[in-house]
C-alpha cells in the first residue's frame, strides 16, 4: 500500500500554485477567512461596526463608527506583519509541508527573509496550532510516556579528565522531559517537565476517569493503577504484548520529535521545547491530511488567535 505522503492526494497545494494565484487572490482569501460571516467584508475589531472606508493603497480600513484604522490581520497572531499575503501563505505552506518541521535558518533562506523574521513567524504558528487541543479530554485507550531531551554533556578528550555525567553536579540543568499522552486514533497532548513522574498529575487532569491508560514499567505510573484501568508493558522484556498492551502510539510521536530536534533544529532551548513538542504532536495527529487542508487549518487558527504576548516584538524586547 502506497504511503500517503507519496500520493498525489497529499500534494494538493504547492508554492507554485500560491504564487500563480497572485497577491490579490491571497489577500481576498485571508479576508474571507477572517470575516466569514460577512463574506470577507471588513468588521471593525474594536467596535464591531460592519461599515468602513476601504483604504486600498495601504490595504487598510477606517471604521465609520469609531474611526479606528485596522487591517485584515489586526488583533490576530499575525498583527504587525510585514510580509505580502502571498509570502505569508507560502510560508504557512512550507511550515506544514515538512513532515519533521523546518529549521528557522532553512526557512529564512527559502523565503528570503531575515532569520529573526522566520524564527518569530514559526513560533507564532506553533502557538496557534496548540490552540486546537485546549480543554481536550482524552478518553478510550490512552498511552502515556516520557522522552528526555537536551542536557547532553560531551565527554572530555582525555580519559583522565572525564567525569561521571550521571552525577547532578556534572550536569547542565537544561535536561527536560516531554511527557506525552496519546489517545489511540485521537489527539496527542505533550507537556514539558523536569521529571517523568509529573505525568501522573497531568493524567489526572486531562484523562477521562473511564479511560484505560497504557504505560511502561516505570514505578511512578503505579499510582495510576489505583485511579484508572491500566495496561502495563515491561520494556525490559518486551515492547508489546499481543493483548494490546503497548505504548507504540506514543513512542511513534517521540520518534518524530527526536528526528525533528536532531535532524532539523539540532538544538532546542528548554525554554521553548514545549513549542516544538506541540508542533510534532500536531504533525503526528494530522499526518493523513493533505497540504491544502493543513494550510487552511493554520490560517483559520491564525485569524482567530489574538496577538501573541510572547512573540510580538520579541527581538525588540530582547
Amino acid at each position: 500500500m502506497q504511503h500517503f505522503l507519496l500520493s498525489a492526494q497529499s500534494r494538493s497545494l504547492s508554492l507554485k500554485k500560491i504564487y500563480k494565484m497572485g497577491e490579490q487572490s491571497a489577500y481576498e482569501l485571508f479576508r474571507a477567512i477572517r470575516w466569514p460571516e460577512t463574506d470577507g467584508e471588513a468588521v471593525c475589531p474594536r467596535c464591531g461596526c460592519t461599515e468602513s472606508y476601504d483604504i486600498k493603497s495601504r490595504r487598510k480600513f477606517e471604521c465609520k463608527g469609531c474611526k479606528h484604522h485596522y487591517s485584515v490581520t489586526s488583533g490576530t497572531v499575525l498583527h504587525s506583519r510585514k510580509l505580502d499575503f502571498t509570502d505569508l501563505l507560502a510560508a504557512i505552506c512550507l511550515f506544514v509541508t515538512g513532515a519533521k518541521g523546518m529549521s528557522a535558518i532553512q526557512f529564512s533562506r527559502t523565503m528570503d527573509v531575515q532569520y529573526k523574521t522566520a524564527w518569530v513567524l514559526c513560533h507564532k504558528l506553533r502557538e496557534v496550532l496548540a490552540d486546537e487541543t485546549d480543554n481536550v479530554v482524552l478518553s478510550g485507550e490512552v498511552e502515556i510516556d516520557g522522552c528526555y531531551v537536551g542536557g547532553h554533556i560531551r565527554p572530555a578528550n582525555l580519559k583522565t579528565d572525564r567525569v561521571d555525567r550521571r552525577r547532578k553536579e556534572h550536569q547542565t540543568g537544561t535536561r527536560r522531559v516531554v511527557i506525552a499522552l496519546r489517545e489511540r486514533y485521537g489527539r496527542t497532548i505533550p507537556f514539558v517537565g523536569k521529571l517523568e513522574s509529573e505525568g501522573v498529575d497531568i493524567a489526572r487532569g486531562i484523562v477521562d476517569p473511564d479511560a484505560t491508560i497504557f504505560a511502561d514499567e516505570g514505578s511512578h505510573w503505579d499510582l495510576l493503577d489505583h485511579e484508572f484501568k491500566t495496561g502495563r508493558v515491561n520494556h525490559s522484556t518486551e515492547y508489546s504484548l499481543l493483548n494490546g498492551k503497548h505504548t507504540n502510539w506514543v513512542e511513534s510521536y517521540f520518534a518524530r520529535l527526536r528526528k525533528m530536534i536532531s535532524g532539523q533544529h539540532h538544538w532546542v532551548s528548554p525554554r521553548y521545547l514545549y513549542q516544538y513538542a506541540e508542533h510534532a504532536a500536531w504533525l503526528e495527529d494530522h499526518r493523513t491530511t493533505d497540504i491544502a487542508g493543513l494550510t487552511r487549518k493554520i490560517v483559520d487558527a491564525a485569524m482567530l488567535a489574538p496577538k501573541s504576548n510572547k512573540f510580538k516584538g520579541y527581538w525588540q524586547r530582547s
